[in-house]
């Protein structure tokens, strides 16, 4: 018998997050949200994370495990998440932190735009401080974090405010889970290089880049103890991010060659 797909299928990447985890928020939110189900991806933890993991998973049917046997980083982690993700063919598909710094409240809200939206392939979680909202990080990631959206704003061409958030959920089509198709380049910014393939693969169906991607900002945000981003790690997506925009611009320019041809091609034939 084929089981029904859930609505939306969250990816959970997991490395070392034993101590971190709260197996209780994840059930207390599924259980009231009969529509997601969680892919928790151990990415070969050297800890009681397995444990903690299987554990949840035999406590809650909306749970499912995905065992790494090698640390091979979040992007990878992500990705295997992904791919088993979009192979179920749920309508939704996206990765969250297991730190859950960004609340599993927020999924619906994510869903809900998908919902009224149709042309949209993503919508990405945003860190924005506004009236009512409580972010709450170091001052260190914060410019971290405005470093590399700026930088990524400018090489992708788009007006993007947080690409690092790990909160994003997808609609599961063939032009998204392409994305997850090779592994990624990059280790610290792989949310970066996603979006790069993404807008390629848009323009690729000379689609308007802004019209299928949104940012919707979080009602909440906190920074959990314990994070893995230290300070040289910035000096490595700096380099990370210089090497996603000349890969970008190259795939642009192959796509602007693409579309003058086709043109002369057209106007040929006439």
């Amino acid at each position: 018998m084929t089981m029904t797909p859930p609505e939306a299928i969250i990816v959970v990447p997991c490395y070392n997050e034993a101590a971190r985890l709260q197996p209780a928020t994840f059930r207390s939110f599924l259980e009231a949200t009969p529509g997601v189900e969680m892919l928790l991806v151990d990415d070969g933890s050297t800890d009681a994370t397995a444990a903690v993991l299987h554990e949840l998973a035999a406590s809650c049917p909306q749970v499912r495990v995905h065992m790494l046997e090698h640390n091979s980083g979040k992007a990878e982690a992500v990705r295997q998440g992904m791919l088993q993700a979009c192979a179920r063919n749920p309508s939704f598909a996206g990765y969250w932190d297991a730190d859950l710094a960004a609340p599993l409240e927020a999924i619906p809200m994510l869903m809900g735009m998908l919902r009224r939206q149709p042309a949209l392939d993503m919508v990405m979680g945003s860190r924005v401080q506004l009236l009512g909202s409580r972010i709450r990080r170091s001052a260190y990631r914060h410019y971290l974090g405005r470093v590399l959206a700026t930088g990524a704003a400018a090489a992708l061409r788009i007006p993007v405010y947080d690409t690092q958030c790990g909160a994003k959920l997808m609609r599961v089509n063939e032009r998204t889970c392409s994305v997850f198709a090779t592994p990624f380049e990059s280790r610290w910014l792989f949310d970066v290089e996603l979006l790069a393939r993404l807008l390629s693969a848009q323009d690729g169906n000379r689609v308007d880049p802004q019209a299928r991607i949104n940012e919707m900002p979080l009602p909440r945000w906190t920074e959990v103890p314990g994070s893995k981003v230290k300070m040289r790690d910035g000096v490595a997506a700096l380099i990370e991010l210089n090497r996603i925009w000349r890969a970008y611009r190259e795939s642009r320019r192959r796509w602007q060659i693409d579309i003058l041809e086709s043109a002369h091609d057209l106007a040929g034939t006439r």
